[in-house]
């Protein structure tokens, strides 16, 4: 069993929730709910990594250190005409 971290977003202009896999450029997914966008998540890995065993690729481990940090920044500048 291997396990990989995925970025879970919901895409208001979709209305669903996007996902991609760091550790796998390329695999991307959605669904309208976080639980159906999870499980397609699953299906997408799984037939990424068949992909790559297939074509006799190395199939990458979750190693990716992802940080979320928030940082403040100013407002910007009101524009004067």
């Amino acid at each position: 069993m291997r396990r990989y971290t995925i970025i879970l977003e919901f895409d208001a202009e979709e209305g669903a929730y996007a996902v991609t896999v760091p550790a796998l450029p390329g695999c991307f997914t959605q669904g309208k709910t976080a639980e159906e966008a999870i499980e397609r998540a699953r299906e997408a890995i799984q037939g990424h990594l068949e992909v790559l065993a297939e074509s006799g690729d190395p199939i990458p481990d979750d190693s990716i250190d992802i940080r979320f940090v928030t940082v403040d920044v100013p407002e910007p500048a009101p524009i004067v005409s």
